[in-house]
């Protein structure tokens, strides 16, 4: 009894120290004031595990190690200091008083961390642990009874009235736990029944949590025997009328997205299964840890380059990949899986600009190898099957709630990374049009029929899409008679087995012109060869100084830098947006230039940047975002007055120094073409450039 007075003592010294009492006195404030009176009040507080050690160790060890009978504890405090104070005359017994501990954070020690890809998961006691897992599903939010009211049905009883027998929800129990029809009076033992007008009611969503590791499956690593599961998450709030935003458990997940949770595992007996789940306790998302400083190697290259703001890029993409592809082929298309996997990124990905490629080639083997070896640096990378769900499907909820459980496709999986969707002729037609309409809103739309789900009526959700999309597609240069009846013409280019709809979703198209007659395959070819004779030998020295390490650094780097767009980097995109607008309109004021390539622009830029290591979109970043944007509306609509060469970025071979300053000396003289051209077809957007 002394170890009971003594830890309730604790108790109360925390609350007071914490300002719980005062929540406490606030909240039967409004309680009282309320008109209606109700069976259960519930109480949440806040328990930061640290200041309860130094408060008291042995009531810190009971709520780390045994937290129902410290939710218990704190129950009958909060009771005594309900009627001590005389804070409200509704609460009449203990068992009216429903209490919810909610830790902080844990202890970063191993005993308290549940790793997601172990097994067994647990020790098997119901105790609070941490752990980090992905959304890969979620349920709809339903209703479920928090707490109910039983009532003796022998008149002569005492507990025939008053609040005698209250049911509470507990960790791992199920609806019929709760509300079921089988209790008995702890007096009379007759049989009891509930008091329905006093049954309190909640939210409860579901959501499927599984390791991070598992999207290795869905990627470039290589195949392995090990096989994932998910575990079952339970999102539950108590009266959101009277919950802060904080307490909301449920909502607060977004498919897609990794957290870190706190939460008590359970074992739902549901005969004659019984269910490995977990209460969630508190919800945080996760956040990367990003490096300060990229390698050695690189800072060398950035050093000797910053005399001019395009070759440290350049060079980083020429020697890119030179496992797949010599160097110096490919080289635009490089450049842009680069800045694509520089402008990705979980950290703020709803205001980050998305960069979709799509890389049209008459080898599409090629590309593919090329865009499949880029996915391996990406944060998190998802290489889409064309007969798997790309994204979202929806089932049944198996685990009794009946409502609609909302799977995660392939695009929703890559959320801040890159889904590789590989040949777009693979596709059937509704996948290609779900995919257009999924780009060009980014958002997954999920249909909820409701007669099947137990709704009212038929719902219609919007998940926010936040990747960036690869994909490749076979293309020829067009016929001078007709196309074939199964290929798109386009403005310079035909794209085989798709809609012409979809390279105008993909907001950036390049065009490998590599593989064309002008260029001969022999370096391809003699790069193969080198491969199959010298596996081990390294093919190209120069490039092999920058090692894999070397580039995963520089674009976690790259991806973490904040960038600030300069107002002469502002003024050009603007001006060459509204000149293209105006030069490419028809009769009926109908630009081919749509009004999203403005944030395909900033979204160039930036990307340049971050991959030079700047902090600030110059000038310099902006021409190359022009030049990548003009090269592919060309493509999809025709030429225009600014006449560029489909190279523009990489007109001549990087070989050594004098070929990148003959590179620099064409990029200032196409710099000089745009301003030429903003000038001429939107003079009110070139007001504030200094002519050159």
């Amino acid at each position: 009894m002394s170890e009971v007075l003594a830890l309730q003592e604790a108790a109360v010294s925390y609350l007071d120290r914490s300002g719980g009492l005062l929540r406490l006195i606030e909240e039967c404030r409004s309680f009282e004031g309320s008109p209606q009176n109700e069976a259960i009040y519930r109480f949440r507080f806040l328990i930061n595990p640290s200041d309860l050690i130094d408060v008291s160790p042995a009531l810190a060890d009971r709520v780390l190690r045994d937290p129902l009978a410290a939710t218990a504890l704190f129950k009958s405090v909060c009771f005594l200091t309900i009627k001590t104070l005389s804070l409200m005359d509704q609460v009449q017994t203990e068992n009216q008083v429903s209490v919810v501990l909610k830790l902080t954070h844990l202890p970063p020690f191993p005993n308290y961390q549940l790793n997601l890809d172990e097994f067994p998961r647990s020790d098997g006691h119901m105790r609070p642990l941490a752990m980090e897992g992905l959304v890969i599903a979620m349920t709809r939010v339903t209703k479920y009874t928090q707490g109910a009211r039983f009532l003796c049905t022998d008149e002569n009883c005492p507990c025939a009235e008053g609040f005698y027998h209250i049911r509470v929800h507990m960790p791992g129990a199920t609806e019929s736990a709760t509300v079921g029809g089988d209790f008995s009076c702890l007096l009379c033992f007759s049989p009891l029944k509930e008091d329905v007008k006093s049954r309190v009611l909640g939210d409860k969503q579901l959501a499927e949590l599984i390791d991070f590791k598992a999207l290795d499956v869905l990627g470039v690593q290589p195949l392995s025997s090990l096989r994932y599961q998910s575990v079952t998450l339970f999102l539950r709030v108590a009266r959101v009328e009277r919950l802060s935003c904080l307490d909301e458990l449920c909502n607060s997940m977004r498919i897609g997205q990794r957290y870190h949770v706190v939460g008590i595992p359970a074992h739902v007996h549901q005969w004659p299964s019984i269910t490995w789940s977990i209460e969630a306790s508190s919800i945080q998302p996760w956040i990367a840890e990003r490096p300060s400083r990229v390698s050695k190697n690189f800072q060398v290259l950035h050093t000797a380059n910053a005399c001019s703001p395009w070759r440290f890029s350049a060079i980083v993409a020429n020697c890119f990949a030179s496992q797949v592809v010599p160097p110096g082929l490919y080289n635009t298309l490089k450049l842009v899986l680069l800045m694509s996997l520089a402008q990705t990124g979980e950290k703020d990905a709803d205001a980050r600009h998305c960069l979709d490629v799509l890389a049209l080639t008459t080898d599409t083997l090629i590309a593919d190898r090329l865009m499949t070896y880029g996915l391996g640096f990406a944060e998190r990378g998802v290489r889409h099957q064309a007969v798997g769900e790309l994204l979202a499907s929806v089932s049944r909820d198996e685990r009794g709630a009946g409502t609609a459980n909302i799977h995660a496709g392939s695009a929703l999986l890559a959320t801040g990374g890159i889904c590789l969707l590989g040949d777009l002729s693979k596709y059937r037609k509704d996948k290609i049009d779900a995919l257009q309409s999924s780009m060009e809103s980014r958002a997954v739309s999920v249909f909820i029929p409701g007669k099947k789900y137990g709704e009212d009526a038929d719902q219609q959700l919007s998940l926010p899409l936040h990747c960036n999309f690869w994909a490749v597609a076979g293309s020829a240069v067009p016929a001078k008679k007709f196309a074939r009846f199964d290929s798109a013409v386009l403005g310079s280019v035909e794209v085989a087995s798709i809609p012409y709809q979809v390279p105008e979703s993909f907001g950036l198209v390049v065009q490998c012109r590599e593989a064309l007659e002008d260029y001969p395959l022999l370096p391809q070819v003699a790069h193969a060869l080198k491969q199959a004779v010298q596996p081990r030998e390294p093919l190209y020295p120069a490039s092999m100084q920058f090692s894999t390490q070397d580039y995963k650094e520089l674009l976690a780097h790259a991806q973490g830098l904040q960038v600030e767009l300069r107002p002469e980097a502002e003024r050009i995109i603007q001006g060459y947006y509204m000149a293209s607008r105006r030069l490419r309109s028809d009769i009926a004021q109908c630009s081919s230039v749509s009004a999203t390539s403005i944030k395909l622009l900033i979204a160039l830029a930036e990307a340049h940047s971050k991959l030079s290591l700047r902090t600030q979109v110059l000038e310099e970043d902006a021409v190359i975002a022009v030049l990548l944007c003009e090269n592919a509306i060309t493509l999809k609509h025709g030429a225009s007055a600014l006449v560029i060469p489909p190279s523009a970025v990489f007109p001549c071979d990087l070989r050594d120094l004098d070929s990148l300053h003959r590179r620099d000396l064409a990029l200032k003289q196409l710099h000089r073409q745009i301003l030429q051209f903003v000038f001429t077809y939107a003079p009110a957007g070139s007001s504030n450039i200094i002519e050159e």
